[in-house]
């Protein structure tokens, strides 16, 4: 898809891949709503690429209408949604079954609420796009981060039965999977007081690239031109997953002693 003239929303846009994503749109043509939690930090975003700010949490359907209703009042129907809002949470296994749902509800129902909204009207136009910004962890598997690891498996999960389902329809699917990007998620883990979400962060630091959160919008926008369905910034990632596929008892023990290794570093 050609995104020039076409109108984007992106969650998550205040800062990170979320910000980078929306100012590569602009360059690019489009007009973009900006949606994420912090008032300040959106309306900078949506000033600096001459877009419109939602401030509200990407996993409520109300604020999810808000999104599309400023999008269609502002530029026209909404032709690409990045749902790119996303929460580390707690480490380990997570302590509470309210704590999972809210990880739970970001991770993942943020997006299918937002593709349950955009689908008929996509359908109707035979015309959408939705990507979602998931992790190598959905791919591999996140150590030191249950809940995290387990929502991102669930991610692309959905983005694959979307495609499935609805791609002879004329909607369009792309799912993202960085390892290290540098944002303040990862950040927050490599300096974290808890010692499962730091031995996660420098697991992830250790097995590769940690990118700018340009770098990762520029890869996915151009997956986008290419209608592509997996985006691996870190293209190493491809052989680790191969390598899982191909003998997933080994790769368990593989990630067993990289846990070890990273632990006693």
């Amino acid at each position: 898809m050609n995104v020039a003239g076409k109108v984007a929303v992106v969650t998550g846009a205040g800062g990170g891949i979320g910000a980078a994503l929306a100012a590569g749109l602009a360059e690019r043509g489009a007009r973009v709503v900006i949606a994420d939690l912090d008032p300040e930090s959106t309306g900078k975003v949506a000033a600096a690429v001459g877009g419109v700010a939602v401030v509200g949490d990407a996993s409520q359907i109300s604020v999810l209408k808000e999104m599309i209703a400023a999008a269609e009042s502002n530029f026209g129907p909404v032709d690409l949604f990045f749902a790119n809002a996303g929460i580390m949470g707690e480490a380990g296994i997570g302590e509470s079954d309210e704590e999972w749902q809210r990880i739970v509800d970001i991770n993942l129902l943020a997006h299918v609420r937002a593709a349950r909204l955009l689908l008929p009207g996509w359908i109707e136009r035979g015309s959408g796009y939705f990507v979602s910004t998931a992790s190598a962890a959905g791919l591999l598997t996140q150590i030191g981060a249950g809940p995290y690891s387990v929502t991102k498996h669930a991610a692309i999960g959905f983005s694959e039965w979307l495609s499935v389902t609805h791609g002879d329809q004329g909607v369009r699917v792309s799912c993202v999977c960085p390892m290290g990007v540098n944002t303040a998620i990862h950040h927050d883990a490599l300096n974290s007081e808890d010692e499962a979400s730091q031995l996660g962060a420098n697991v992830v630091a250790r097995a590769g690239s940690v990118l700018e959160p340009e770098d990762v919008a520029a890869i996915t926008l151009a997956a986008i031109e290419e209608e592509t369905f997996l985006v691996l910034p870190h293209p190493e990632v491809l052989e680790y997953y191969r390598r899982k596929g191909s003998d997933y008892d080994r790769w368990l023990g593989g990630m067993r002693r990289l846990q070890s290794e990273a632990a006693g570093a």
